[in-house]
């Protein structure tokens, strides 16, 4: 057998010139006699050039490839949707409109003289999805129920002959989106796994609900092999006796549950809507994972494992399907449709309501006049309807929900994903997080001693209250922060939900008002700005006091000449906060620090708790 020669083959050639060299410096180097004719019109240049025209087409696809394998590099529709959705944003072309919509209602009075009040017996509770219009014929739905039983402002309708209050007006305030809701049956025969339908429409803006013949409902979930999802539940006291009390602040109680009935949403190249189903056929939970050592490895009983086979850990955790396909049924799906420019209606546009369902018919009054009664407007324009977003906007938007993902590692994706919590569980007004510090009890001579739990964090929470004032949290909205954090928390984190401490201030300061100026005009103004850089809002917990800003933002008051005094002072009992705080003694360089346990500074009743007098200089 001859030996054989190892030829040097280049292989980082990438268009046609090269290749068409290459090849030519390869012939004259293995072949010298063979062939010698390298002129243009010779057929062996022929076949060379040909070769090198092959060459640089694979070479050009091959690249393409891989640039449309990359998000940031891709071109092509299909790529950047599928891309995006890859990386677990949900693109939607079209953007609905939203603006706050005022609802109300009236109810008849009860008792008489100063014993009146409204007959809440008569308060509706309105039930999702109401379909209201505006002027200009644009349809819009409200995002959850408007329910009058609970906190609503009530303001006096109309007295009667005998100088009684006859009637009130009640009024709630929901979020309303823009968009024509529309129905649509598909029907399903045998079982296909993962099958798939699509909407007809090609600016669909939201999936409302789908529904099977059987009366079964299907969730949307972000991926397939997710089996829980979060459900809402009325916090009644028929679902649950012992939180019901904390109903006005927590109308809905968060709850987990697994389901087999989902699918996934994906937005195709020609703009269409496409629902994704599951695989399974059994009725069973395919939820319950049971551990199979015969999984280990390849998985086939037949073969000797050894030591060194790789494992995929995986193989442990095998379920039957990805959820139920359906089948010999029929699937309703109601969907909204829109998204545009002229879905952006001004201020008191809104006033028509074209469909509405009641969750109270059950009442033992007659709710006709109250039904009757219901009004809506919009006090503010909606906004934020727009045009559909480009290929360039999808990839960006992916790129940055790649970055921020949807779990909680850091502190700040503690904090965000806590102030993202749906409204109806309750709303936190401030949160703040730190590891877990617990005294070293064991050291007798230094028992001030920490350690420190490097899987426990302790999480202060505050909300408000009706008049805006900083309360502790209550027990249901504690439970609903633990139900919604377990869904994106580390598996090795542990977290104790506690309230920050409350400290009450006041302020007194002292200012020297310009000649020319009013001095109570000055101080209302310094008393304003005030009011402003101590905003609640703006405070945070273990938030310092820089003074010295205090007082440069004062200076900056059109009228002040100077601020030669400026104090803090901590306000405790009645209905203060009963947290008693060394201001003084907290103050270091002109700066208010809190306490090592997390606490926060509030005015909580700032015209009185403000007080500035002007003096001579």
């Amino acid at each position: 057998m001859a030996n054989l020669v190892k030829k040097d083959v280049k292989y980082l050639n990438k268009d046609f010139a090269q290749f068409r060299q290459n090849l030519i410096n390869f012939a004259k180097n293995y072949f010298p006699k063979t062939y010698q004719d390298f002129n243009e019109s010779s057929p062996g240049m022929m076949f060379m050039e040909m070769s090198a025209y092959v060459g640089d087409v694979l070479s050009y696809y091959t690249d393409a490839s891989f640039r449309e394998s990359l998000l940031s590099r891709a071109q092509e529709g299909h790529n950047i949707l599928g891309l995006s959705q890859l990386f677990g944003y949900k693109p939607r072309r079209n953007t609905p409109a939203t603006c706050k919509l005022d609802v109300f209602q009236l109810v008849p009075a009860k008792g008489s003289g100063a014993d009146a009040e409204p007959d809440m017996d008569y308060a509706l509770t309105l039930a999702q999805n109401m379909e209201v219009s505006s002027e200009e014929g644009k349809q819009f739905h409200t995002t959850g129920p408007v329910d009058f039983t609970q906190n609503p402002e009530i303001t006096v309708y109309e007295i009667n002959g005998s100088g009684d209050i006859a009637r009130y007006l009640l009024k709630k305030q929901i979020t309303v989106v823009s968009g024509d809701m529309k129905e649509a049956n598909y029907g399903f025969d045998n079982p296909k796994p993962y099958d798939k339908i699509a909407l007809k429409e090609d600016n669909v803006i939201d999936i409302i609900s789908v529904t099977d013949a059987e009366g079964n409902e299907w969730t949307e979930v972000d991926y397939l092999a997710q089996d829980t999802i979060m459900q809402d539940i009325a916090n009644i006291p028929f679902n649950d006796p012992d939180l019901s009390q904390y109903r006005s602040t927590v109308p809905y109680i968060l709850k987990l549950k697994r389901t087999a009935r989902r699918f996934v949403v994906r937005l195709r190249d020609d703009n269409r809507v496409e629902l994704q189903f599951g695989s399974g056929i059994s009725s069973d939970a395919d939820e319950e994972i049971v551990p199979n050592p015969k999984n280990v490895g390849s998985g086939l009983e037949y073969l000797k494992r050894t030591t060194t086979d790789n494992i995929d850990p995986t193989n442990f955790l095998y379920t039957s399907t990805y959820g139920l396909a359906p089948m010999n049924t029929v699937l309703t799906v109601k969907y909204t449709v829109g998204g545009s420019i002229s879905e952006n209606v001004g201020v008191n546009s809104i006033t028509t309501v074209d469909n509405v369902e009641y969750a109270n018919d059950f009442g033992q009054v007659n709710l006709t006049d109250s039904k009757n009664s219901v009004a809506i407007t919009n006090s503010f324009p909606a906004i934020g309807g727009g045009s559909k977003q480009d290929l360039d906007e999808i990839r960006q938007n992916a790129i940055s929900t790649f970055g921020a993902q949807s779990r909680c590692i850091t502190r700040e994706d503690y904090i965000s994903r806590i102030y993202a919590m749906p409204g109806k569980f309750g709303a936190i007004a401030k949160a703040y997080i730190v590891g877990d510090i617990q005294l070293d009890t064991a050291d007798k001579d230094y028992p001030r001693d920490t350690i420190t739990n490097p899987l426990g964090l302790n999480l202060y929470l505050l909300a408000q209250n009706a008049a805006s004032h900083l309360v502790s949290p209550n027990e249901a909205l504690r439970e609903n922060v633990r139900s919604y954090l377990s869904q994106y928390r580390m598996l090795t984190d542990a977290i104790n939900v506690k309230t920050a401490y409350i400290v009450n201030i006041q302020v007194e300061g002292e200012i020297i008002p310009r000649p020319s100026y009013n001095s109570n005009e000055v101080i209302l103004r310094c008393i304003d700005r005030l009011k402003k850089i101590m905003h609640v809002d703006r405070i945070q917990i273990n938030g310092p006091i820089d003074t010295s800003a205090v007082i440069g933002e004062l200076n900056t008051v059109e009228g002040v000449q100077s601020v030669p005094r400026i104090e803090f002072k901590n306000k405790i009992g009645g209905s203060y906060a009963n947290t008693i705080y060394d201001i003084p003694a907290a103050t270091k360089n002109g700066i208010i620090y809190p306490s090592l346990d997390p606490m926060i500074f509030e005015i909580k009743y700032p015209n009185a708790d403000i007080k500035m007098r002007a003096i001579k200089p």
